[in-house]
C-alpha cells in the first residue's frame, strides 16, 4: 500500500496543538516528516538515550512501556493508537523515560527534534499546549523514584499511576531564582527534569529557602500531585526532609538503571581500576590549521582508520585560504573523504551526557575529539591543550552554545565507521609474510652480498701490500703471489655476485607474482561504488606503484642493511689505520643530514604532486581511449589532444621540479664526497710526510673511506627512494584498506539453490547519505517462475532495484529476500552466482565469439553455445562473421554493432542457465521485432525460472506474467496487461503514448 504526504499533513493538523498551528505552517511541517514502517515487535524508540525524533503514530497500535523499579522488569504501561506522540515527553523533560514497541505492523512519522523545538519557540500557543501535556511514561518514571524507597512494594502501581495522571498539573521553571509561593500550595510538587539546585530530577521539591533556583539557563520541568493521588507512599511528608546529598545519591542510582549504556562507558577510565578499553590517542597542534589536522589524526588513530596526511592538509589549507577559517560542513566533507559516516546535528545542551562518540567539537577557539561522555565524566582531546578530563557541566563552559534557540544548542558532528569504511592494515608489515616464505633465499643473497663485500675489503688492503712491501722493498716474488690472490679475488667476487643476482632476480618475480595476484583479486572484489569515485586511470597508476615498493624492499633495504653493517666495519678499519683521519673523512657526515633533512619535505611535496598529475594525465587518456568512437564522432580530436596536452605539461612540469630539487640536493651530496675525499688527501699527505703513515696505508685508508661515505652518499638517496616507496604505500593503500564487498559476511550462511521467489520488503535506497531516495518504501514480492517487466520512465528507479537483488548496493531500510532468505545475510557470492544478468552496458572481451558466450560456462559444449545463441537471436549473424562463432570481436567488442553485442550478452547468460534472470535494458539497441522475439524465446527458455525484464518499450513485455510500472522511485502498479490496460492509470497511458509513436 502507498501513501501521499496530502494525507499526512490532514493528519497532523487533527493533533491536539498542531490545530492550532497556521495553515503554511502546517504544510511546512509535513514537508519534513519522514515516514517509516515498524514490523510486530520492533522497537520504535528507547530509554537509552533521549530521541533525536518526535514519533508521530500513524497507522497501527504501539505498546508504551515502563520500567517498574519493584519488579525491576518492562511492563506495559498503555496501548497507543493513531494520533498518538511518542518521544515528545522524553524531549521536553530531557529524560529518556518512554519505551514503545510495535504490536502491529505500524506506520509512523517522525520529526526532527530540532524543528519540534523551533515550533515551541515561534508558535506560543502551540508551545503552551503541547508543553503542559504530561503521559503515563513521565508519572510512572517519577513516581518510581519514591516506590524504590520504601520497603513496602505498592499493589497495582500502574493503576495508581494512571491515577494520577489524571490530576497532575505540570509547572515549568524559568532559569534563575523563582519563589517557593508561586506554586501551588495543594499539590505535592516533583522535579520531572532540568537543573534544579540540590534536587535531582525524580525528587520531590521540599522547602528548604524561600526560592528555588534553577542552575541551567533553559527552564526546569515540575509535575505537581494531588495529596489523595499519592496516598500509597508509606512515609512522604514535608516535615520529613532527607539531606541533600542522601537524595541525589540514591536518586542517582536509581535513574542509572535506565542509562545502562552510560554506566558501562564508566569502566573504561582509569579510576575504576580496570584496563582501559578504548585508546585516547593525542596529537598537538597549535594555530587552527593544525589543531584541526591534529583532530583528523587523532580520529585516524582512535578508529585505526588510514589517513592520507598531505590531502587532509592540504584541503584544510585551502580552505583557510578561501574562507578565512575551517567550518565544520568543511570537517564533515573530509570525514566523509577518509570513510567515516559525518552527521552534523545540532543538539541540545543537556544530551552532552549521551552523545555517540568519537564526535567532534568546538572547544573554545579550536577543534577537539569528544572521546567518551556519560553523566558522570567526559574525555575530550584538545589539541592546544592534551586529554581533558571534567564533567559535562565543565565541558559546557568551554564549548560554543547556540542561545538563540530554546533549549539551547550545540553543534556536535558525529562520526561513525561504516563497514565500507577502510582499515589501516596496509605497510610494510602487510609484505612480511610473503617475504617470510622466501626467508631463506633472501638470507642466501644476504650472505652472498657479505662475502662480496669481504672480497672488496680484500682489495685496499692488498694494494697496500703491493705498495709498501713490494714497490718499495723491489720484491718480485711478493708481487707474483698478491697478483694471483688479486685475480682469485676477483673471481670469486665476479661468481658470487652473479648468484646472488640470480636467486635475488627468481625470488623478486616470484614475490612479484605473488603480491601482483593478491592486490589485483582484492581490487577485483571491492564494491562497486569503490570504482563509482574513481577513474580507470587513477586505478592503474595506483597498482603499478606495487613494482616500487618491491623494489625499495627486496633491493634498496637490502642494501641499505649491508651498508649499515659494513659501515661500521669499515669505520673500525679505519680508526685502526688513523683516527685523526678518520674524524677528517667522517666530518662531512652531518652536512649530509642537514642536506638530507633540508631537501625531504619539498621533494615529498614535489614526488606526490607528481603522481596526482601523473593519475589525471593517464585517467583522461584512457577515457578518451575508451570512447574513441564519441571522440571521432564529434570530431573533437584536437580539443582532446589539447585537454590532454595541457593535463601532461602540468606532469612535465611537476617531474621538472622534482628533478631540480633532487639533482641540487645530489650535487651537493657529491661535492660534499669530493671534499671528503680531498680533505682525507690532504691531511693524509701531511701524516705520510710526518712518517705517521706510510704511502700504502694512504691509499688504502683513502680506498676504504670511499666505502664509507659512498654508502652515505647512497643513503641520502636512500632518502628520496624511501620518500617515493611511502608515497607508494599510501596510493597503494587505498586499494588494499578498503574492505572487500564480502568481507563482513564470509561467515553467513551460503544460499542455497534458488526456487526464485522475490520480494522487495519496505526496502527504501539512495546513493549519497544526504541524497534523495532512489527508493521510496518498495513492497512488492514475485512468485517463482514469473517473467516479471519492469517499466517506467528514466531515474523511476528500475535499474536501481535489481542492482540492489544483486547486492550491488545495500539497501538504507527494508530486507530483500528470495525464497524466504535475507540475502544481506547470507555469502554474498553464493548470491551471485545463481543469479544470471545482462547490464545495460554490454561488454565484450578480447577473443572469439565463442568465447565470449561460453564465459561464464567455459565448459558448454558447441551445441549448448549454438542453442543458446539461437535464443538470443544471434545465430544467424554470428554465422555471417567471416569465421563464425571463431571470430574475433575486438577489444570490448569493437568489432560488432550494439544490438550484436547485447545479443551475444544475452546468450552468455542463457548458457549460464540461472534460476533468477535480470536482463536490464538488454535489448535497448534491437529493433523492435527482434526485440519482441528475443523476449519471447527467452520466457520459453526460461519457463519455471523468474525474469525481470526492464525496458522502455512496453509492447515488448505485453505477454509478461506481470508488469511492475514504476514512477519517482516507487511502485505506482502491478498487474499483468490486461489488468493495467483496464485500470486505465500511468500505464495505460504510457502503453497509449507508445502505441501512437509506433
Amino acid at each position: 500500500m502507498t501513501y501521499i504526504k496530502s494525507a499526512f499533513q490532514e493528519f497532523i493538523a487533527t493533533l491536539e496543538g498542531f490545530e492550532q498551528l497556521p495553515a503554511e505552517v502546517i504544510v511546512n511541517t509535513s514537508e519534513k516528516l519522514e515516514a517509516w514502517r515498524y514490523r510486530i515487535g520492533q522497537k520504535i524508540i528507547g530509554n537509552e538515550s533521549i530521541p533525536q525524533k518526535i514519533i508521530i503514530l500513524y497507522e497501527g497500535q504501539v505498546r508504551l512501556l515502563g520500567y517498574d523499579p519493584q519488579t525491576q522488569t518492562v511492563t506495559t504501561l498503555k496501548l497507543l493508537k493513531p494520533g498518538a506522540i511518542i518521544g515528545e515527553i522524553s524531549c521536553l523533560r530531557q529524560v529518556a523515560c518512554e519505551i514503545a514497541i510495535a504490536s502491529t505492523e505500524v506506520i509512523c512519522l517522525a520529526l526532527n527534534v530540532e524543528e519540534y523545538f523551533r515550533l515551541l519557540s515561534d508558535y506560543p500557543e502551540f508551545a503552551n499546549t503541547r508543553r503542559n501535556r504530561s503521559n503515563i511514561s513521565e508519572v510512572f518514571d517519577v513516581l518510581g523514584v519514591q516506590v524504590a524507597k520504601q520497603a513496602n512494594a505498592v499493589a497495582n502501581f500502574q493503576e495508581v499511576s494512571e491515577q494520577a495522571l489524571l490530576g497532575a498539573k505540570i509547572h515549568h521553571l524559568l532559569p534563575g531564582k523563582t519563589p517557593y509561593n508561586q506554586l501551588d500550595s495543594n499539590r505535592f510538587w516533583f522535579v520531572s527534569g532540568g537543573a534544579v539546585k540540590n534536587f535531582a530530577p525524580g525528587s520531590p521539591l521540599e522547602l528548604r529557602d524561600e526560592k528555588i533556583e534553577v542552575t541551567a539557563n533553559i527552564p526546569a520541568r515540575l509535575i505537581g500531585f494531588a495529596p489523595a493521588d499519592l496516598l500509597f507512599l508509606d512515609s512522604y511528608s514535608q516535615s520529613e526532609e532527607p539531606s541533600v546529598n542522601d537524595t541525589q545519591a540514591t536518586i542517582t542510582d536509581e535513574l542509572d538503571i535506565p542509562y545502562a549504556p552510560d554506566e558501562v562507558t564508566q569502566v573504561e577510565y582509569p579510576e575504576q581500576g580496570r584496563k582501559k578499553q578504548l585508546k585516547y590517542p593525542l596529537v598537538r597542534g597549535k594555530g587552527e590549521l593544525n589543531a584541526t589536522f591534529a583532530c583528523f589524526q587523532m580520529l585516524a588513530k582512535h578508529l585505526e582508520i588510514p589517513l592520507r596526511r598531505e590531502v587532509v592538509r592540504r584541503i584544510l589549507s585551502e580552505q583557510i585560504k578561501r574562507q578565512g577559517s575551517i567550518s565544520f560542513p568543511a570537517c564533515a566533507y573530509l570525514a566523509e573523504l577518509i570513510g567515516l559516516k559525518a552527521q552534523l546535528v545540532d543538539l541540545p545542551v543537556a544530551t552532552i551526557a549521551r552523545i555517540p562518540t568519537p564526535a567532534l567539537i568546538r572547544y573554545r577557539e579550536t577543534f577537539a575529539v569528544l572521546y567518551a561522555a556519560d553523566a558522570h565524566h567526559v574525555v575530550v582531546g584538545v589539541p592546544t591543550q592534551g586529554l581533558v578530563r571534567c564533567k559535562p557541566g565543565e565541558l559546557l563552559a568551554n564549548l560554543e552554545i547556540d542561545e538563540s534557540n530554546n533549549p539551547p544548542q550545540m553543534r556536535v558532528l558525529l562520526l561513525s565507521a561504516t563497514k565500507e569504511t577502510p582499515k589501516e592494515r596496509f605497510g610494510v608489515s602487510w609484505f612480511l609474510p610473503y617475504l617470510s616464505r622466501y626467508r631463506r633465499v633472501l638470507i642466501e643473497v644476504f650472505i652472498a652480498s657479505f662475502f662480496v663485500q669481504l672480497a672488496q675489503l680484500a682489495n685496499p688492503l692488498v694494494i697496500q701490500l703491493i705498495i709498501d712491501k713490494v714497490i718499495n722493498q723491489n720484491s718480485i716474488s711478493t708481487l707474483n703471489v698478491l697478483g694471483v690472490l688479486l685475480l682469485v679475488v676477483g673471481l670469486f667476487e665476479a661468481v658470487i655476485s652473479t648468484l646472488r643476482t640470480y636467486l635475488f632476480v627468481d625470488t623478486t618475480n616470484r614475490i612479484d607474482m605473488g603480491l601482483g595476484s593478491q592486490i589485483i583479486d582484492h581490487l577485483l572484489r571491492l564494491p562497486l561504488r569503490y570504482f563509482e569515485r574513481r577513474p580507470v586511470g587513477e586505478l592503474s597508476t595506483r597498482v603499478n606503484e606495487l613494482e616500487n615498493i618491491r623494489q625499495f624492499l627486496t633491493g634498496t633495504a637490502l642494501t641499505v642493511g649491508l651498508d649499515a653493517v659494513f659501515s661500521v666495519v669499515y669505520i673500525v678499519v679505519m680508526v685502526f689505520y688513523s683516527w685523526q683521519l678518520t674524524l677528517v673523512g667522517l666530518g662531512t657526515i652531518p652536512l649530509f643530514i642537514v642536506i638530507t633533512l633540508i631537501a625531504s619535505p619539498t621533494i615529498s611535496k614535489q614526488l606526490r604532486s607528481k603522481a596526482e598529475r601523473n593519475a589525471e594525465t593517464q585517467s583522461y587518456l584512457v577515457e578518451v581511449m575508451s570512447g574513441i568512437q564519441t571522440v571521432k564522432a564529434q570530431n573533437i580530436e584536437l580539443r582532446s589532444r589539447f585537454s590532454w596536452q595541457e593535463r601532461y605539461a602540468r606532469y612535465v612540469g611537476a617531474g621538472f621540479k622534482t628533478v631540480v630539487t633532487s639533482t641540487l640536493a645530489n650535487s651537493t651530496s657529491n661535492f660534499l664526497n669530493k671534499l671528503s675525499s680531498l680533505l682525507v688527501l690532504w691531511v693524509g699527505a701531511y701524516l705520510v710526510l710526518q712518517q705517521e703513515l706510510t704511502l700504502g696505508e694512504l691509499i688504502a685508508f683513502r680506498i676504504i673511506s670511499g666505502y664509507v661515505t659512498g654508502p652515505i652518499l647512497r643513503l641520502a638517496q636512500l632518502w628520496q627512494s624511501f620518500q617515493e616507496t611511502a608515497l607508494s604505500l599510501e596510493r597503494l593503500s587505498d586499494i588494499v584498506d578498503t574492505p572487500e564487498e564480502g568481507e563482513a559476511d564470509r561467515g553467513n550462511i551460503p544460499l542455497p539453490a534458488i526456487d526464485g521467489t522475490v520480494k522487495f520488503d519496505n526496502v527504501s535506497f539512495r546513493f549519497a547519505p544526504s541524497g534523495p531516495l532512489q527508493l521510496s518504501n518498495i513492497n512488492i514480492e514475485f512468485t517463482s517462475g514469473q517473467f516479471v517487466g519492469i517499466v517506467g520512465q528514466s531515474g523511476s528507479g528500475k535499474s536501481t532495484m535489481m542492482k540492489l537483488l544483486l547486492r550491488l548496493y545495500d539497501v538504507e531500510s527494508g530486507r530483500i529476500l528470495i525464497d524466504g532468505y535475507d540475502i544481506a545475510k547470507v555469502e554474498l557470492y553464493s548470491l551471485r552466482r545463481q543469479i544470471g544478468v545482462v547490464p545495460q552496458e554490454t561488454l565484450l572481451f578480447d577473443g572469439t565469439v565463442q568465447e565470449n558466450i561460453a564465459l561464464t560456462n567455459p565448459e558448454a559444449t558447441t551445441d549448448e553455445i549454438i542453442e543458446a545463441a539461437h535464443v538470443a537471436c544471434a545465430h544467424e549473424f554470428i554465422m555471417s562473421l567471416p569465421n563464425g562463432y571463431n571470430t574475433r570481436v575486438g577489444e570490448r567488442g569493437a568489432g560488432l554493432s550494439g544490438g550484436q553485442r547485447q545479443r551475444i550478452a544475452i546468450a552468455r547468460s542463457v548458457l549460464q542457465r540461472p534460476k533468477l534472470l535480470v536482463l536490464d535494458e538488454a535489448t535497448s539497441a534491437l529493433d523492435y521485432p527482434t526485440e519482441r522475439q528475443v523476449c519471447l524465446n527467452l520466457a520459453k527458455a526460461f519457463q519455471g525460472s523468474t525474469v525481470f525484464f526492464i525496458t522502455h518499450r512496453l509492447n515488448t513485455v505485453s505477454h509478461a506474467d506481470s508488469i511492475v510500472v514504476m514512477d519517482a522511485s516507487r511502485v505506482i502498479e502491478q498487474g499483468s496487461h490486461q489488468e493495467l490496460m483496464a485500470a486505465k492509470g500511468h500505464y495505460y497511458y504510457l502503453y497509449q503514448q507508445q502505441d501512437v509513436n509506433l
